[in-house]
C-alpha cells in the first residue's frame, strides 16, 4: 500500500534570534475553534490526508482484525454489564446508577426512602438516540437540592463545549434549554431557584461565573464573577455544610478563592486570601469552623483551621510532612476522614473529633493497593461510610464501615463475569535510581507463569505531568496483555505527585527532562533485572504522556520494540508559542513561556518531540488522535507522523489513526472505549509476535 504523504510547504520560523524550518506548519487550522465545533470546516486537503492515514493504519493492522474482536469481547467479558452502584441517600430519596447489557451509557434511578417504587430519571442511551449523534459526552448530571430538577450538560462533538439543560423530574419537561459554551459544571442553589455555571470565552477558557434563574431567559443571567487573567480558570461549588458557595480561580500553580453565603439574595463574592504565586489553597467549612488546605509554608500541604473568614486566625490542624502529600478532608458530625500519599501509595486516616485521636484505616495486607472512601448519605450525623480498595491484582471491594464500632461489612465487590483469580498474579513495588540518584517507584504486575529471565515483552506506562499521580488500582483491561505474558509496569516518574509537591516541581519547567530520564532509567532497570530485554519493551502514554513518549523515543529508541501514544502533545514548542490556543497560557507554570522567556524557549526546543526528530531507526509506533480534541490539537500528531516518515531510516510500522468524531478522551460510550483499548493491545501483540 502507498504510504501517505503530506504536502510540504516550507516555513521558516524565528524566536529569540533562533530560526528553524517547518514543512508541515500549514496544516494548522487558523479557525481551529470553529473546526472543533463543526468538522465540515476542516481544510479538505488535510481531511483527505487524515483519511489516507486511517486507511494506511487499517491496511497494516488488517491481520489483527480478528484479534481486535477477540480482545473486545474478552475485555467486555470482564465487565458486569448489568450492574448497579451503591445507593446514596439525601433527605427524601435514594439515588443510584445502573448499566445494562445492551446499553453504552448509564441511567440514573431513585426511589423515595421507605418505598419500593423505582423511578428512572435519566437514561443516557435514550438521550443519545433522541439527539441522533455519534459522539455523546455527559459533563455533569446533578439533582437539585429539593429533588425537583435534573441538571445535565452535554458535549456532542468531543470538543468540550458543553450545553446545559434543566429538566423538571416529575413531568420530564425541559425548563431551561441550551445554555451553550459552558465548561459543563452545574451547581444548584439551595432553594432550587437558580443554577451557577461557568462560561467559556472565545479561546475556550472558563473565566466567568453566571447565575441563571431556572425557567428564565438565558440573556438575563447574572454575571457574578469574572477572572481577568487569561491564565486562570474558574469554577464554583458549595461547602460541606452547605452554608457557603466557593468560587475558585486558579492555574496549575496558584489559586484564589471567593465566597458568599448560601442565602444571599444577590451574591457578592468576597475575597478570602489574595493570590500569591506558587501558593495553592482550598477553603471548606464545617461545624462553624473553616479549614484551609494549603501549601503555604508547607511544600506538601497542611490543613489549618479558623473560627472565622473575617479574622482568619489560622491554627494548625494537620501538620506538613516531608514528601508526604496531605490530602483533603471528608467531614461527618463526629469524624474527619482524610488522605495522604507517599511513595506512590495512598493512605486513609480517621480522626475522632471529640477525643482528637487519629488512626489509619487499613483494609488489606497487600503491600500495593489504593484505598477509597465515599459518603453513603447526605445527612452527616452518621458513623457509617463506604470504604474500599483495589490493587493491580484485586478488583474493587467496598465495605459499609462503622467508624465507632470499627466494624465492616462487604457490600459490593467488582465482579469479573469471565472469572478472575487474584492469586494468578504477582505485584511488586520496587525503587530504582534515576540519572541523578533520585529513587523512583515502579509498580510491576505479571502473571505468575511469566518468567523473569529477560524473555518477556513488557509494557511500560508513564505520564509525569501536572502533578497527576498514577495510582496502582485494578484494571481488568490490562489482563488481556498480562495473561499473554506481557508484563505491565507503571513508572511513577517525576512530574506527578507520588512523592509530594517536590516530585512535581522536579519534573516541570526547566526540570522537565527529569521526567524523561526517570522513564528511560525505568526501562533500563527493567532490562538489567531481567523483566524484559532491550528491544522488547513497549512504551505507552497519552496526552502529556504522549509528550513523554515522543521525547524518550527521540533520545533512546534502541530500548523499545514499540511506542503507543494517544492524543500526544508532541509539537509542544509550536503550541507553547501560540498564546491564543485554549490551554497554552494556563500552562506556563507547567512547561514555561517560550515566547517571552528565552531560557524557557531554548529548554523546550531542546526536548520538544517534533523539533528533535533525527535521521535514525525508530521502533514500531502507533499514534492515535481525535479531530475534535481541544487540548492537544490533531495537527500535532499529524505533523509528527509526517516528519517521522521523512527522517526514520527503518522499515518498522508507523501508524496514525484519527478518530473523526471524538475528542481528547477518545470515543464516547462503553463500547467505544473498549474498541480503542483493543486496537492498542492488538498493535502491542502484533509487534510482540503474539498473534
Amino acid at each position: 500500500m502507498k504510504v501517505p504523504q503530506l504536502r510540504k510547504k516550507l516555513e521558516t520560523k524565528s524566536c529569540h534570534n533562533i530560526t528553524w524550518e517547518d514543512n508541515y506548519s500549514w496544516i494548522h487550522q487558523e479557525n481551529i475553534l470553529e473546526v472543533l465545533k463543526d468538522k465540515d470546516k476542516l481544510d479538505p486537503e488535510v481531511k483527505e490526508y487524515l483519511i489516507q492515514e486511517n486507511n494506511h493504519t487499517k491496511y497494516y493492522l488488517k491481520d489483527t482484525e480478528d484479534l481486535q474482536k477477540k480482545l473486545f469481547n474478552e475485555i467486555k467479558g470482564r465487565i458486569k454489564l448489568d450492574d448497579e452502584s451503591l445507593p446514596y441517600r439525601d433527605h427524601t430519596y435514594e439515588y443510584w446508577t445502573r448499566t445494562t447489557t445492551q446499553g453504552n451509557y448509564s441511567s440514573k434511578l431513585r426511589k423515595k426512602i421507605g418505598t419500593t417504587e423505582i423511578e428512572e430519571i435519566w437514561n443516557g442511551d435514550k438521550e443519545k438516540e433522541k439527539l441522533n449523534v455519534e459522539y455523546f459526552g455527559v459533563g455533569d448530571l446533578e439533582v437539585s437540592h429539593n429533588d425537583k430538577y435534573l441538571g445535565y450538560s452535554l458535549d456532542t462533538k468531543g470538543s468540550e463545549y458543553y450545553t446545559i439543560f434543566i429538566r423538571q423530574i416529575d413531568n420530564d419537561k425541559i425548563i431551561t434549554k441550551e445554555i451553550r459554551d459552558t465548561s459543563g459544571g452545574i451547581t444548584f442553589s439551595l432553594d432550587d431557584k437558580y443554577i451557577f455555571y461557568s462560561k467559556l470565552d472565545k479561546n475556550h477558557r472558563a473565566r466567568k461565573i453566571y447565575r441563571h434563574e431556572i425557567g428564565n431567559f438565558i440573556d438575563q443571567d447574572d454575571l457574578i464573577f469574572e477572572e481577568k487573567s487569561e491564565a486562570f480558570t474558574v469554577g464554583i461549588g458549595i461547602s460541606s455544610d452547605e452554608k457557603y458557595y466557593l468560587i475558585t480561580t486558579s492555574d496549575h500553580n496558584t489559586s484564589e478563592q471567593y465566597y458568599f453565603k448560601a442565602e444571599e439574595k444577590k451574591p457578592e463574592p468576597k475575597l478570602i486570601k489574595k493570590r500569591e504565586k506558587g501558593i495553592l489553597y482550598s477553603i471548606n467549612s464545617w461545624d462553624n469552623k473553616f479549614y484551609n488546605h494549603t501549601n503555604k509554608n508547607a511544600e506538601d500541604f497542611k490543613i489549618d483551621i479558623s473560627d472565622s473568614l473575617e479574622t482568619q486566625n489560622w491554627k494548625p490542624f494537620v501538620n506538613a510532612k516531608e514528601e508526604v502529600l496531605i490530602g483533603g478532608c471528608i467531614f461527618l458530625k463526629n469524624w474527619i476522614v482524610r488522605s495522604e500519599t507517599s511513595n506512590a501509595l495512598d493512605k486513609l486516616f480517621v480522626k475522632n473529633i471529640s477525643t482528637g485521636l487519629e488512626e489509619e484505616l487499613i483494609f488489606s495486607d497487600e503491600k500495593v493497593y489504593v484505598p477509597n472512601i465515599s459518603l453513603r448519605q447526605k445527612e452527616r450525623n452518621t458513623d457509617e461510610i463506604y470504604v474500599g480498595y483495589s490493587s493491580p491484582k484485586t478488583p474493587s471491594r467496598v465495605y459499609l464501615y462503622n467508624l465507632s464500632k470499627k466494624s465492616k461489612k462487604l457490600v459490593k465487590e467488582q465482579e469479573i463475569p469471565s472469572g478472575h483469580n487474584a492469586d494468578d498474579y504477582i505485584v511488586e513495588r520496587v525503587e530504582f535510581k534515576s540519572h541523578d540518584g533520585r529513587l523512583v517507584p515502579l509498580t510491576i504486575t505479571r502473571h505468575k507463569k511469566t518468567k523473569v529471565d529477560g524473555s518477556a515483552n513488557l509494557l511500560l506506562y508513564g505520564y509525569g505531568s501536572y502533578g497527576n499521580s498514577m495510582s496502582p488500582s485494578f484494571s481488568s483491561t490490562k489482563l488481556s496483555l498480562i495473561n499473554r505474558d506481557i508484563i505491565w509496569a507503571t513508572a511513577h516518574i517525576r512530574g506527578g505527585m507520588e512523592k509530594g509537591m517536590k516530585w512535581w516541581k522536579e519534573g516541570k519547567l526547566t526540570n522537565k527532562k527529569n521526567t524523561f530520564e526517570d522513564y528511560i532509567y525505568a526501562a533500563k532497570y527493567l532490562i538489567d533485572n531481567k523483566y524484559s530485554s532491550k528491544g522488547k519493551i513497549i512504551g505507552m502514554g497519552g496526552s502529556a504522556g504522549g509528550l513523554l513518549m515522543g521525547a524518550v523515543v527521540n533520545k533512546a529508541p534502541e530500548l523499545f520494540l514499540g511506542i503507543i501514544m494517544a492524543v500526544p502533545f508532541v509539537d509542544s514548542l509550536t503550541t507553547n508559542l501560540d498564546h491564543s490556543l485554549p490551554l497554552t497560557v494556563g500552562e506556563f507554570d507547567e512547561f514555561g513561556n517560550a515566547k517571552d522567556n528565552k531560557d524557557h524557549f531554548k529548554y523546550i526546543f531542546s526536548y520538544a518531540p517534533y523539533n528533535n526528530i533525527k535521521k535514525m531507526d525508530y521502533p514500531h509506533m502507533l499514534i492515535t488522535t481525535s479531530l475534535s480534541d481541544n487540548r492537544v490539537l490533531f495537527d500535532e500528531p499529524a505533523k509528527f507522523t509526517a516528519k517521522l516518515r521523512d527522517f526514520k531510516t527503518d522499515n518498522n510500522l508507523l501508524l496514525l489513526k484519527t478518530e473523526m468524531n471524538a475528542g481528547h478522551g477518545g470515543k464516547s460510550g462503553r463500547d467505544g472505549a473498549i474498541e480503542e483499548v483493543a486496537l492498542d493491545y492488538a498493535f502491542a501483540l502484533k509487534i510482540s509476535k503474539k498473534i
